[in-house]
């Protein structure tokens, strides 16, 4: 691929994560507003636990496929060092690994986290 090539791809990659936590994020606002006025408080058991298994699943989903757009980043950046007399946007693209790993360590630690507040605003409510 042509370096124009790799940062149009690059550039679909940081979409895709970007638009994967747009769910997650309208669903979380959904369980937020349902704790803030007490809701969860007389809620059934059952609706308490489905509020959980939406939350979690769209956590989950949005979570992989962030990570594989990650992990597709990571093989992105090593066609991009390959690349003679790069720009320097490009240039800049390839030594982004750091910051790359840290995104992936990002996504998993603040879903576990989210998860957690998840659980205690339904269940310990």
């Amino acid at each position: 691929m042509e370096e124009k090539e790799l940062i149009k791809q690059w550039n679909t990659m940081r979409s895709q994560i970007i638009n994967s936590q747009i769910a997650p994020a309208l669903v979380l606002i959904g369980v937020f507003v349902l704790a803030a006025f007490g809701k969860f408080h007389d809620a059934s058991t059952a609706a308490k636990y489905l509020a959980l298994v939406v939350a979690a699943v769209t956590g989950i989903l949005a979570t992989i496929s962030q990570y594989a757009a990650v992990r597709e980043g990571e093989a992105l950046l090593l066609d991009l060092r390959k690349i003679e007399k790069p720009s320097a946007l490009a240039q800049k693209i390839a030594d982004s690994r750091g910051l790359l790993s840290f995104s992936s360590i990002a996504i998993t630690g603040s879903g576990v986290l989210m998860m957690a507040a998840v659980i205690w605003a339904t269940i310990g409510s």
